[in-house]
């Protein structure tokens, strides 16, 4: 299984950023999907995650502000930004689990696969 993240950078405070993940070696259609984040020194965190069916879920921290989803034909994962805080910096990863079949947010960081990372960096 591979996992493929783009389109981190950086950005200021309030502007946005969209990541996306394209997976391989999995039936991604199948798969329940998700992205986590570390900063440094800091534990991991779920941030969200969508069902192989198609149901989302949110960590409290980004509700309201990412947006994830999925486009099975192109076997792609996403995650809209906006309203980036200077909090959100961190490295990002996008996870993958097979065996899951209702995602959680606090799940993510445990799913059975996850990509390389990704730095996503926002100042004031």
């Amino acid at each position: 299984v591979q996992l493929v993240e783009s389109g981190g950078g950086s950005v200021q405070a309030g502007g946005s950023l969209r990541l996306s993940c394209v997976a391989s070696g999995l039936t991604f259609s199948s798969a329940c999907m998700g992205w986590f984040r570390q900063a440094p020194g800091m534990e991991r965190e779920g941030v969200a995650t969508i069902d192989a069916s198609g149901p989302v879920s949110y960590s409290d921290r980004v509700k309201g502000r990412f947006t994830i989803s999925r486009d099975n034909e192109k076997n792609t994962l996403y995650l809209q930004m906006n309203s980036l805080q200077v909090d959100d910096t961190a490295m990002y990863y996008c996870a993958a689990d097979t065996v899951v079949a209702h995602g959680s947010p606090r799940l993510v960081p445990l799913y059975d696969y996850r990509g390389q990372g990704i730095q996503v960096t926002v100042s004031s």
